[in-house]
């Protein structure tokens, strides 16, 4: 009689969300294997090539064309991050399963000349719809990229090292993610393209770590797929087992209220950079430091400053969002493995709410550090520790699978986030738009001020009143109350933190009856 390859379902009495006793930090550390610290390696790769790129795009797309940007508005971007968010966060849904199926190597293979080929679409395309082309395709790299590395990782641990896994998982990931902009942000300066072709060099890398990479439980998959041709398992649609898994009310609510924390997180990641450009004064930071002196070139790299290392650049703000995870990540996934995974995700959503109040309330240069560091610490309870709840739950054999479905509330969260907050942004609080609006309060002629290209019409503001442009911007600043939509945005954030306890409760509730049931 030949068995149905869906006989393990995967629910909760065989893969529960119950947390189990961890090992210790370094008890869990030594358990890992090679293949563990490999694909560490390359998604640390990855991620110095994505973020070198994507923590600059909205300086890229709404930059003056005369500087060599786009010369787009904030909401054009808005639009281009919700398609490229979405589809990057659609496809593991399904590429999960692939990966499943058909090899990790082989997908991660895959992924890697895709994505070089998005970046060298953005290099060689410098307009809109160019860039639009090179983020798509850079998308579909990334979807197929990330179920074969996480699925690697879920399988390369068990339930009394995932905690710590995770963790240093997501801290070697943050690794790339504070190499990117460095590197980027120096590259920017000299030519825009620059960033696109070193990104595409840098991803290359894979290749190499790739020979070093081992599949595991590759013989168990192999005989799977025997016994799939030799008609002895009976293997279902993957669309209809992947759809099977999807609605299982633990997934489904999981995702909905986990959507709200990549809401969270891609405002951090798309305002952030051209809010802290419009608004912040960061040559602050580098007097307190620095003084009247000028900085060494280690530290103008380092803290992503501009070549005279007079400020911080956007980018390098942003950045210290990655240092922190970078260095402390590994000791906070430590502290979380003592808290329940749902619990651990509401109090770092929580954590970034207050990020987000901070930043609303005032645009000074060390508050934003202040509310940087507190979104950071956020998401190291949030992050890796919704990794290692879907890790836990799902069956040994879709592995890939389940945390494809991790992708989803990225998919709505980040798309949306990125679409809404750019637009929202773009029309009541972008430096552009309310520059436009004092150039027509001053007296300039509409048609004259419909004649300024995008990202331009702050220096003409500064030419046509004569003031100076740091008075102009705290004035803009303050009429405009530029901070309020940071408190709009906060607002799900909230409802977000407060579902996910929820959440947490009747898990653990549904998981004790189980094991009740069982034992009776």
């Amino acid at each position: 009689m030949a068995q149905d390859e869906n006989t393990n379902t995967g629910d909760i009495r065989t893969n529960s969300a119950k947390d189990v006793e961890q090992l210790g930090t370094f008890a869990a550390i030594g358990s890992l294997s090679y293949v563990f610290w490999i694909c560490g390696g390359m998604e640390m790769v990855e991620r110095l090539a994505y973020y070198g790129v994507y923590s600059l795009s909205t300086l890229y797309g709404t930059d003056a064309a005369i500087n060599g940007g786009l010369g787009i508005t904030s909401g054009e971007m808005g639009t281009i991050f919700f398609y490229w968010l979405m589809l990057q966060g659609l496809l593991p849904v399904f590429t999960g399963g692939l990966s499943d199926r058909y090899g990790y190597k082989e997908t991660i293979a895959l992924s890697t000349v895709v994505k070089i080929c998005g970046y060298l679409i953005m290099a060689f395309f410098p307009t809109f719809w160019g860039f639009f082309a090179g983020a798509i395709v850079l998308a579909t790299g990334t979807g197929i990229f990330k179920p074969g590395i996480q699925g690697t990782i879920a399988l390369a641990s068990n339930r009394k090292n995932s905690s710590v896994a995770w963790g240093i998982f997501y801290q070697t990931v943050n690794v790339g993610g504070f190499l990117g902009p460095v590197m980027a942000g120096y590259l920017r300066q000299l030519s825009w393209s620059y960033v696109f072709i070193a990104c595409a060099a840098i991803i290359s890398l894979n290749f190499i770590l790739l020979l070093t990479y081992k599949e595991v439980d590759k013989e168990e998959r192999l005989k799977r797929n025997k016994k799939i041709k030799s008609g002895e398992i009976v293997q279902e649609n993957l669309i209809s087992t992947s759809w099977r898994e999807f609605t299982k009310p633990t997934l489904m609510w999981y995702m909905i209220l986990f959507s709200g924390w990549w809401f969270m997180m891609f405002l951090y990641w798309n305002l952030g950079p051209i809010y802290f450009r419009d608004w912040v004064d960061t040559s602050v930071l580098v007097q307190t430091f620095w003084g009247d002196g000028t900085p060494g070139e280690f530290a103008k790299r380092f803290w992503v400053m501009n070549l005279e290392g007079t400020r911080i650049m956007p980018e390098g703000l942003i950045n210290i969002n990655s240092i922190m995870i970078m260095l402390f990540c590994f000791a906070v996934a430590g502290y979380s493995a003592k808290l329940k995974a749902a619990n651990s995700m509401a109090i770092g959503t929580l954590f970034a709410v207050s990020a987000f109040l901070l930043i609303g309330g005032s645009n000074f240069a060390w508050l934003m550090v202040l509310a940087i560091v507190m979104f950071s610490i956020g998401e190291m309870l949030a992050s890796p520790k919704s990794l290692e709840f879907l890790g836990n739950i799902a069956p040994d054999d879709k592995k890939a699978m389940y945390l494809g479905f991790y992708n989803l509330p990225f998919a709505i969260g980040s798309a949306v986030g990125g679409l809404v907050g750019l637009h929202f942004y773009g029309k009541y609080a972008a430096k552009e738009t309310v520059s436009r609006e004092a150039l027509e309060q001053a007296g300039m002629a509409s048609s004259d001020i419909a004649a300024i290209p995008v990202g331009e019409a702050f220096d003409r503001l500064v030419i046509f009143t004569g003031q100076a442009p740091e008075v102009l911007t705290n004035q803009l600043y303050i009429d405009h109350n530029v901070g309020t939509v940071f408190f709009a945005f906060s607002t799900l954030g909230i409802l977000a933190a407060a579902g996910l306890y929820i959440y947490g409760r009747w898990t653990y509730k549904q998981t004790e009856q189980t094991v009740v049931a069982e034992a009776a």
